[in-house]
């Protein structure tokens, strides 16, 4: 079951009446079970407000209104927003398991385990972390200049440690986020090719909410890959790139 639909949004994303009319609009068509017409009022306000809320809230729409692709591609964009959002992490997860392709791990389980932190911790956190140890580390550094012991030797050299960690960690996840692209397959089913027309080898196939990273682009196709040994092109118009 989804976690229910958030009644708040930001006021400073919503600027005008008519946006704000719209995304009231698209709660009563929702609340009345009414999923298309909400849909339409929360893409019309999406069109100019970035919110982590309302994209919540579109993301319910589709789901309910059975469009399992673009429920994923618009909870996928709110989780860049809204990273802690309990409801929202249930609901993506809810929708990912609905999804028929699963997506090999990029990463492999060494790496996971020698960096368990960055997959335990959200990138925001994993930001306030490095900011909060490189002001404890400078701090005690501070102190260690009036305090003539070794007293603050060793926290100093742990401090240092979590600080180079977190800290590198952060600027990874910046470069990740800024140059990796990803996208969500639309339709419930789309072909992946070995070119860019029609009539080229379909490879394999991928299903609505199939989330993909873009290696190439070229004209009006991405190259995608989704495992190993599973690379090909895909009509843009197909997929919804996360933003």
């Amino acid at each position: 079951m989804l976690a229910n639909c958030s009644t708040t949004v930001a006021n400073s994303d919503l600027r005008t009446t008519e946006l704000t009319a719209a995304f009231l609009d698209g709660l009563n068509a929702y609340k009345k079970g009414n999923y298309e017409d909400a849909i339409t009022q929360f893409n019309q306000v999406a069109a100019s407000a970035k919110n982590g809320k309302l994209y919540y809230n579109l993301s319910n729409a589709y789901m309910k209104n059975g469009d399992l692709g673009n429920a994923i591609l618009w909870y996928e964009r709110a989780l860049k927003l809204i990273p802690a959002d309990p409801d929202l992490k249930f609901n993506l997860d809810y929708a990912r398991g609905l999804v028929k392709d699963k997506m090999e791990n990029e990463q492999t389980p060494i790496f996971r385990v020698l960096f368990f932190w960055n997959h335990l911790l959200n990138a925001l956190n994993i930001q306030q972390l490095a900011i909060v140890l490189n002001i404890g580390f400078w701090s005690l550094l501070t102190m260690r200049q009036y305090i003539k012991k070794n007293v603050l030797k060793a926290p100093s050299g742990i401090i240092l440690l979590l600080t180079i960690i977190f800290t590198a960690t952060a600027f990874f996840n910046i470069y990740a986020a800024q140059y990796r692209r990803y996208a969500v397959v639309l339709p419930k089913e789309v072909a992946v090719r070995s070119g860019l027309t029609e009539d080229s080898t379909s490879l394999f196939g991928l299903h609505a909410g199939t989330k993909v990273k873009i290696e190439k682009e070229n004209g009006d196709h991405y190259r995608v890959f989704f495992a190993h040994g599973k690379i090909g092109w895909v009509n843009k118009a197909l997929l919804g790139v996360i933003e």
